[in-house]
C-alpha cells in the first residue's frame, strides 16, 4: 500500500478541488480524512466507505477496540496515524482498524513496534477520533506522551517549543470538544495531585476524561487560558475576569466568558462558552405551549408596563428575555438594554454592559438610559430597591420594562418586590406579568414506555399537588440511554412556565399586602397553569422524565 497514490488522489476529483488535493498531499495522515470531510460532500462514513473500497480492506460501520490497546500500540502511535488495536486481536494476529489507507511508514513503525504484521481495516475518522477520545482522554495525542520518552534526542529550547505548542492545542480540543458535545460551561479545577475538568451540559455536570500525565501541566493550562483573556498571569492571589474570542471549526465565532478563582491547589477555572446558534430565534422554540404562546402576546404588546421573569440561576431567564427583545424589535421602535453581562448580541437593540468596578451599576445606567428616549428597556436583573425603584417608576411613565428577579415562582416576585421597600401601589399599577421558568431534561429517542405503579403515580401527583383526572398513562415515556446522550437517557432541554397575569382581583391583592401563597392560590383559580402542572403536560406528551419534575419543581402546598 502507497502513500497517498494517484489511484486515490483521482478517487477524490469529484469531490475536491486541485488546490484541496495538492493540500490533502501534505495534510498529515491523522488529519487526512477529517480534511476531506471538512471539505468535501463526503462525510465520515461515506468516506470511510470510499477508501475501503479503493483499498480493498474490510469496512466497519463500528467497532470495539481491544481491552489493553495501550499495550499494543503506543498512545503516540495510536493518536499519530489514528489507528486502534481492534478486539479481534489475538496474541498472534494483530488487527488495526485505521481511519485512511495505510502508509508504508505507517507500517513499517508499527511492525517495528509490535514484531507482527497486521491485519487493516478501515472505519469513520469520527468514531476512531471518539474512541481514542474515550479510551485515553481529550488531548491524548498532544499530551499524552509518557514523560520524557517523547523528547529524549531533543534539546531543552525545543522541549519547551514544543510542549508550549501541545499546550495550545490541548486547550483548542477542550473547547472544541465542549462545543461539539453541547456543553455550556467548562469548569477546570485543580487537585492535590490531578486536575480536573467538567463540563455542564443540559444542567448536570460531566466529568472529562483525560490523559493520565496532565498533573504536570495544569499550570500551563490555566496560565494559556489566561493568556487567551488577557488576564495578568502573574497574578494568582485575587479573582479575575475576562474574555475569550474563539473561533470554532465551522468558522463560528463564539464569546467565552473565563472567571478564575484562588484555591487551595491553584486557580479553578469557569467558562461560559455563548454562542449565537444556541440562542432560540422565537418564543415557540423556548418550548411555550401553543395557550401561553397566547397569554404571551397581550402584555408583550402594551405600550407600557413591567414584565418580569422570575426563577434560580441558571433558568434560562436571560435566554427569555432575549428571546422577547427579538419578538419586539422593529425599526419604529427603539430598545435598550442594560445586561451583566451581554450573553447574546441581538442586532438592531443597543446593548450596554454594567461594570460596578467604574460605577457603572444597573442603577447608576438606567437612569441614563431613561436620558436616550427609549421605547422599551430591559434590565438584566433588579437587584437592589434603587434599581426596582427606577424600573416600576420608568414603566410607569410610558416605557415597556423587561427584567428578571431570583424568586421561586410567580407569586414571590411581587412578594419580594414589596420587601425591597416598594410600594405596593406602585407595584399594582406597574406589573403586567410574571413569568417563572425551570429547564428540564428533555428524553432522548432511545426513551421507552415507564410502565409505572398507579399508586406511585398518584402520590407523585399528590406531592405535585396536582389532580388528573384522566386514568390513561400509558404515554409516559423513561430515560434508557443510547450512545447520542451518553447512556443518560436525555438529549437536550424543555422550559416549564408558569405565568402570572395582570388583574383587578391580583391588583386588589398586591394593595392589601396579602401573601404570595393566597396570590398564587387565587391565580390557580382564575386559570393560572404552576410550573409543576406544566411540568406534568410535558410528562404526559412523553417530552420529559417524572423524576425531571419530581425533582425540579417540588409544590409548596
Amino acid at each position: 500500500m502507497n502513500e497517498f497514490s494517484l489511484e486515490t488522489t483521482n478517487s477524490f476529483k469529484d469531490f475536491l478541488s486541485q488546490a484541496d488535493l495538492d493540500r490533502l498531499s501534505l495534510t498529515p495522515i491523522s488529519r487526512k480524512a477529517h480534511f476531506v470531510v471538512e471539505n468535501s460532500s463526503l462525510n465520515a462514513d461515506s468516506l470511510a466507505e470510499k477508501l475501503a473500497q479503493i483499498s480493498k480492506l474490510e469496512y466497519l460501520k463500528d467497532f470495539e477496540i481491544a481491552p489493553n490497546a495501550e499495550k499494543i500500540l503506543s498512545v503516540k502511535l495510536i493518536c499519530e496515524y489514528q489507528c486502534l488495536p481492534s478486539k479481534e486481536s489475538t496474541d498472534n494476529q494483530l488487527v488495526l482498524v485505521s481511519a485512511w489507507i495505510p502508509s508504508e511508514d505507517e507500517v513499517s513503525w508499527i511492525i517495528s513496534q509490535t514484531g507482527r504484521i497486521p491485519i487493516w481495516k478501515i472505519s469513520s475518522c469520527t468514531k476512531i477520533a471518539e474512541k481514542i477520545s474515550q479510551s485515553f482522554g481529550i488531548g491524548s495525542d498532544s499530551l499524552g506522551m509518557e514523560e520524557g520518552d517523547e523528547f529524549a534526542d531533543i534539546n531543552d529550547d525545543d522541549i519547551a517549543e514544543d510542549e508550549n505548542a501541545a499546550i495550545i492545542k490541548f486547550v483548542s480540543e477542550i473547547i472544541t470538544k465542549a462545543l461539539a458535545d453541547r456543553a455550556t460551561d467548562i469548569h477546570i479545577e485543580p487537585q492535590k495531585n490531578s486536575l480536573t475538568i467538567r463540563y455542564r451540559i443540559d444542567g448536570n455536570l460531566l466529568p472529562v476524561k483525560l490523559p493520565e500525565n496532565l498533573t504536570r501541566f495544569k499550570d500551563a493550562i490555566i496560565s494559556r487560558l489566561k493568556i487567551m483573556a488577557r488576564l495578568n498571569i502573574s497574578e494568582k492571589r485575587r479573582p479575575q475576569d475576562g474574555r475569550i474570542n474563539f473561533v470554532s471549526k465551522s468558522g463560528s465565532d463564539i464569546d467565552i466568558r473565563i472567571s478564575s478563582l484562588p484555591t487551595m491547589y491553584g486557580e479553578s477555572i469557569s467558562l461560559r462558552l455563548l454562542t449565537q446558534k444556541s440562542q432560540p430565534v422565537t418564543i415557540a422554540d423556548l418550548g411555550f405551549m401553543t395557550e401561553d404562546q397566547a397569554k404571551l402576546e397581550i402584555p408583550l404588546s402594551r405600550p407600557h408596563g413591567i414584565i418580569l421573569v422570575t426563577g434560580p440561576t441558571g433558568s434560562g431567564k436571560s435566554t427569555t428575555l432575549t428571546a422577547f427583545i427579538r419578538k419586539l424589535r422593529n425599526p419604529e421602535v427603539r430598545i435598550i438594554t442594560v445586561e451583566d453581562p451581554v450573553e447574546y448580541e441581538v442586532e438592531g437593540v443597543n446593548q450596554t454592559q454594567v461594570q460596578a468596578e467604574i460605577g457603572l451599576t444597573f442603577s447608576a445606567v438606567l437612569r441614563s438610559v431613561l436620558r436616550q428616549d427609549p421605547d422599551i428597556i430591559m434590565v438584566g436583573e433588579i437587584r437592589d430597591r434603587e434599581t426596582a425603584d427606577i424600573a416600576i417608576r420608568a414603566s410607569l411613565t410610558g416605557h415597556l420594562v423587561l427584567s428578571t428577579l431570583h424568586t421561586n415562582d410567580a407569586s414571590g416576585a411581587l412578594t419580594r418586590l414589596i420587601d425591597m421597600d416598594i410600594e405596593p401601589f406602585l407595584i399594582a399599577s406597574s406589573v403586567e406579568m410574571i413569568l417563572a421558568q425551570r429547564l428540564v431534561r428533555k428524553l432522548c429517542t432511545c426513551k421507552q414506555p415507564a410502565m409505572l405503579d398507579s399508586h406511585y403515580l398518584e402520590s407523585c401527583l399528590t406531592s405535585l399537588g396536582i389532580k388528573d383526572d384522566n386514568k390513561d398513562f400509558s404515554n409516559i415515556h423513561k430515560a434508557v440511554g443510547c450512545p447520542k446522550c451518553r447512556s443518560i437517557g436525555y438529549y437536550g432541554r424543555l422550559g416549564i412556565f408558569e405565568i402570572l397575569l395582570a388583574s383587578d382581583a391580583l391588583h386588589d391583592m398586591i394593595i392589601n399586602r396579602r401573601t404570595a401563597r393566597d396570590i398564587r392560590n387565587a391565580a390557580r383559580k382564575g386559570g393560572m397553569r404552576t410550573l409543576q402542572e406544566c411540568g406534568w403536560q410535558l410528562v404526559k406528551n412523553s417530552l420529559t422524565g417524572l423524576e425531571e419534575i419530581m425533582a425540579y419543581a417540588h409544590s409548596d402546598e
